[in-house]
């Protein structure tokens, strides 16, 4: 579907209101931020004896290096985890239950129920609280030193972030043709058979971005490891700021180190993304609306940060 059908183009007087509100919008922002250098100037944030400590190797190699191998570890085993358990989380609810009576059915329509109340829960508590509850439980059993941060960190992002994969791809798969499934049990596949190689595989494929785009959100969150003193970028260079006086000039490094790694992995998932399309696993054009085999929106997809 075009563009143009989804709006009417601006005429000329909307376009000359829009460039109007492009340039007034352009000097406020311009103005705010010529305030904010204005007032860290006059606070001496800019000195160059506040920045001197980043160009001597103590300062990378006792706090921002062992920091960012804090925040590098927890986002891969958060990440890893979420993945895994995202996909058996989607594949437990695209189970198809029967509408009888029978054991089975009972006992299949009570774990997509369960999987259904953990999946809307995990969703909608913070991943602060989670990490703040898991890690008051593991020092009130006397494990909140040594792993217990990082156990803590991991544990609640991969209990939020596996619930939102788990919708995203959930999303995918009811996205797709539904001859998909058809082509599936015509060849003589099982409902699991049909899902986990036909089905899942494009559903990943299709919904590739937003999955990347909830990687980033992860590595992000690690940040929140702070406040259950788990040892990542934030944490361990927080002696060095108190040392040298320059928490500002910390800051934009890390802020810096943050954008360096999330602009990595943004062009990781796009030479990715071209891969799978050169080996032709996407699920190809979605039907046209009216056809009874065209897209269902799933409810309830949410890939926004974490609060």
């Amino acid at each position: 579907m075009s563009a143009s059908v989804l709006f009417d183009a601006p005429g000329p007087k909307a376009r000359r209101r829009s460039a109007l509100l492009g340039i007034a919008g352009g000097v406020i922002f311009a103005v705010i931020m010529a305030l904010v250098i204005w007032k860290l100037a006059d606070k001496n944030q800019f000195a160059s004896y506040k920045w001197k400590p980043f160009a001597e190797w103590s300062t990378w190699k006792n706090y921002i290096l062992p920091g960012l191998w804090g925040t590098v570890k927890a986002a891969i085993l958060a990440i890893l985890i979420s993945v895994v358990f995202g996909a058996v989380l989607a594949m437990l609810r695209l189970i198809d239950v029967p509408k009888s009576n029978s054991s089975t059915a009972i006992a299949l329509r009570a774990v997509t129920w369960i999987v259904t109340a953990w999946v809307e829960l995990t969703r909608a508590l913070p991943v602060l609280l989670m990490m703040l509850f898991i890690f008051g439980w593991l020092t009130a059993h006397g494990q909140g030193s040594g792993s217990g941060p990082l156990i803590a960190t991991v544990a609640g992002l991969v209990f939020y972030n596996s619930s939102v994969m788990c919708e995203v791809i959930r999303s995918g798969v009811d996205q797709l043709p539904k001859g998909q499934s058809e082509a599936g049990r015509s060849i003589g596949l099982t409902e699991g058979q049909t899902v986990r190689q036909i089905l899942l595989p494009q559903a990943i494929t299709a919904m590739l971005p937003s999955l990347i785009s909830q990687v980033i959100v992860i590595l992000k969150d690690t940040a929140l490891g702070y406040n259950v003193l788990y040892g990542e970028l934030l944490y361990r260079s927080k002696p060095a700021t108190s040392l040298n006086g320059n928490i500002f000039a910390m800051l934009v490094v890390i802020a810096a180190i943050y954008i360096l790694l999330n602009y990595a992995i943004s062009k990781l998932a796009t030479w990715v993304e071209r891969r799978l399309q050169a080996r032709g696993r996407t699920a190809g054009p979605a039907a046209p609306a009216g056809d009874p085999a065209g897209p269902t929106n799933a409810p309830g997809v949410a890939t926004g940060e974490a609060a």
